[in-house]
C-alpha cells in the first residue's frame, strides 16, 4: 500500500478509462491525487473539464483533484528527455507522491527520472479499448465509455423548423424514437392556449423553450430532436405583435443547433385551437426560409411524400453522427 499516489492527464475529456485507472490506483493507495495538465491552447474548457472530474469522483473518498498549468512539457524533445522535465515538476509540486499509476508508454522513463515507481494499468487498453483522442475525434463511436456527465458536450442538436402543420411534432417523436433519444416539444404550447399573447408571454416561451433543450441534453443519446427553436418564437412575435423582444436573439445565441431542417408545406394543412395561418402557408414558408438565410445557417430542407421526407432526415442526421464532432 502506498501513502500517496498520482495520476496525472489532460482528461480532454475524463472517459471510463480514466476512472479504471483512478479506481485501480485508489485500491493501493491511502490516498490519490489526481491532477490535471492545461494549457492555453486545449480544445476543451480546462473549467468544464474540472467540472466533470469532481462530479465523477465526488464520492470517492481520499481523491484529491488538482489542476496546473502545463508549462514543463516540451513538445520538440523525445519522451526520454521530456520526461525529465515532468519529474522536476512532480517533485516540486507533489514532493511527497511514492508512486504514480498510468497505462503509457511514458511511465517507464519518468519512473527513472522520478525514482518512484510507476504502476502500470492496462497498457493495451484491453479493459477499456478507448482514448480521449479517440472519443475527442468521434465521440459517437465510444460513446459507451463518455460518463453521462460529459455526454451533452458532445451531443448535436437537431431542430426541426417551419411555419406550423407541416409535421414538425411527429416527425420529432419518430426522430427522438429511432435514435433513441430525447426530444423537446415546442414549449408554447404549454404557457398559452390562443394567438392573443404579449412581448411578456414571448420572452418567456424564449426563455422557456431554451431551458428545455439545455435540461434534455442531459438524458440525449449522441443527437437531440428539436421540435422547434427561438428563432421561430422571433418570428411569430414579429407576424403578431410587430415587434421582437431583443432578449431573444440572446437566448438563440447560447442555444445554438448543429443541424436544420426546414420541412416545406407540399402537406395537408391540418387546424387546431391555435393555428390560424392556414391561408398564408407560402408567405410564413418563406419568411422561415429568409431567417435562416439571414442568419448563414445551413440547412436541409424536407418535402415529398412521408418515405421521402423519413429518407431525407434520417440521412442528414446519419451523416451528421458518422462526421465526428
Amino acid at each position: 500500500m502506498f501513502s500517496h499516489g498520482l495520476v496525472f492527464g489532460k482528461f480532454m475529456p475524463v472517459h471510463a478509462g480514466h476512472l479504471a485507472l483512478i479506481d485501480f490506483a485508489l485500491k493501493q493507495c491511502e490516498r490519490l491525487t489526481v491532477s490535471m495538465s492545461v494549457t492555453p491552447d486545449d480544445p476543451i474548457s480546462p473549467a468544464l473539464r474540472e467540472r466533470w472530474l469532481r462530479a465523477l469522483l465526488a464520492d470517492r473518498p481520499g481523491v484529491e483533484v488538482v489542476v496546473v498549468d502545463d508549462d514543463f512539457h516540451d513538445p520538440a524533445l523525445p519522451l526520454y528527455e521530456a520526461t525529465k522535465s515532468w519529474a522536476r515538476f512532480i517533485r516540486q509540486r507533489f514532493p511527497d507522491v511514492d508512486a504514480f499509476f498510468c497505462s503509457e508508454a511514458y511511465g517507464a522513463p519518468l519512473s527513472e527520472h522520478l525514482q518512484r515507481p510507476c504502476i502500470l494499468f492496462d497498457p493495451q487498453r484491453v479493459g477499456v479499448p478507448v482514448s480521449a483522442t479517440q472519443i475527442r475525434t468521434h465521440p459517437y463511436r465510444y460513446w459507451e465509455f463518455i460518463p453521462v456527465v460529459v455526454r451533452p458536450y458532445f451531443t448535436k442538436r437537431v431542430c426541426l423548423y417551419g411555419p406550423e402543420s407541416v409535421g414538425k411534432t411527429t416527425t420529432g417523436r419518430q426522430l427522438a424514437d429511432h435514435y433513441q433519444t430525447a426530444f423537446v416539444h415546442e414549449v408554447a404550447r404549454d404557457l398559452i392556449t390562443d394567438n392573443a399573447f404579449s412581448l411578456d408571454d414571448i420572452v418567456k416561451i424564449g426563455h422557456a423553450q431554451s431551458q428545455a433543450v439545455l435540461q434534455a441534453m442531459e438524458r440525449a443519446n449522441k443527437v437531440l430532436i428539436c421540435d422547434t427553436d427561438v428563432i421561430t418564437t422571433g418570428l411569430y412575435s414579429e407576424i403578431y405583435l410587430n415587434e421582437v423582444p431583443p432578449v431573444l436573439a440572446e437566448l438563440e445565441a447560447q442555444v445554438p443547433y448543429d443541424l436544420y431542417f426546414l420541412l416545406d408545406i407540399d402537406v395537408p394543412w391540418v387546424a387546431d385551437g391555435l393555428r390560424d395561418l392556414g391561408h398564408r402557408r407560402q408567405e410564413m414558408f418563406d419568411r422561415f426560409k429568409a431567417a435562416l438565410d439571414r442568419r448563414n445557417i445551413a440547412y436541409v430542407r424536407v418535402s415529398g411524400d412521408w418515405a421521402t421526407r423519413w429518407q431525407t432526415l434520417t440521412d442528414a442526421i446519419d451523416a451528421l453522427l458518422e462526421a465526428g464532432f
